[in-house]
């Protein structure tokens, strides 16, 4: 079972936004999927249950110590998403399983500045510190025409320790798909294969690193 873990100090940053979107394209490649939702708001468990009967089904459980006992024997991929502001003693019951973290950002200086004090954090834990989870980045709900954007992402890669595998752009296809359950994977459209291939580096990221 391949486990990806979604995480930031930050709120807001689109967590569920990742967890959802890797979701829909792991269920539409065939592959038994499932949510671990250690947030308290429990949105990506509201959204598995919006998940209509018409696309492949996705597995959610609440987040807790015994939560991957609670998973099928058939998991195959499970994202785990948490709660904004988590430290180190809150992902313990996670990291164990974790495969890959991902630490979404928003092109911000504030969300930049609170996400190094985290990937602080995440240097500090064991596995991360011997090179045997791998940790990267993902600039969120950008806007790739703008200098803010470019800059950002920029600053992103010169200050992180860890490196920028994805810039998704800011789009409202994802907050429309959200509340139907569905995620860009779920299409095969033209509109939205641009989106589509925003998220291919990331995934390719994923295969390589595990």
């Amino acid at each position: 079972m391949l486990t990806t873990l979604v995480a930031s100090s930050k709120g807001g940053c689109g967590k569920t936004t990742l967890v959802t979107q890797l979701a829909t394209h792991w269920a539409q490649a065939g592959k038994q999927t499932a949510i671990v939702d250690a947030d308290r708001q429990q949105s990506s468990l509201r959204w598995v249950s919006r998940r209509p009967e018409n696309v492949p089904g996705v597995t959610a459980v609440e987040g807790s110590r015994r939560a991957f006992d609670r998973l099928p024997a058939d998991i195959q991929r499970t994202i785990v998403d948490t709660p904004a502001g988590v430290g180190e003693k809150e992902l313990e019951p996670y990291l164990e399983k974790a495969d890959v973290i991902l630490v979404p950002v928003l092109p911000s200086h504030f969300d930049l500045d609170a996400t190094l004090d985290f990937l602080a954090v995440l240097q500090a834990i064991p596995r991360v510190k011997r090179g045997k989870l791998p940790v990267a980045l993902v600039g969120n709900r950008l806007k790739p025409w703008t200098n803010a954007s470019q800059a950002a992402v920029a600053e992103l890669g010169e200050r992180a320790p860890f490196p920028v595998v994805a810039e998704l752009r800011d789009s409202q296809a994802y907050v429309l798909l959200t509340a139907l359950g569905k995620g860009i994977f779920d299409y095969h459209s033209e509109n939205v294969r641009g989106h589509q291939d925003d998220w291919a580096k990331l995934l390719r990221w994923i295969k390589r690193s595990t």
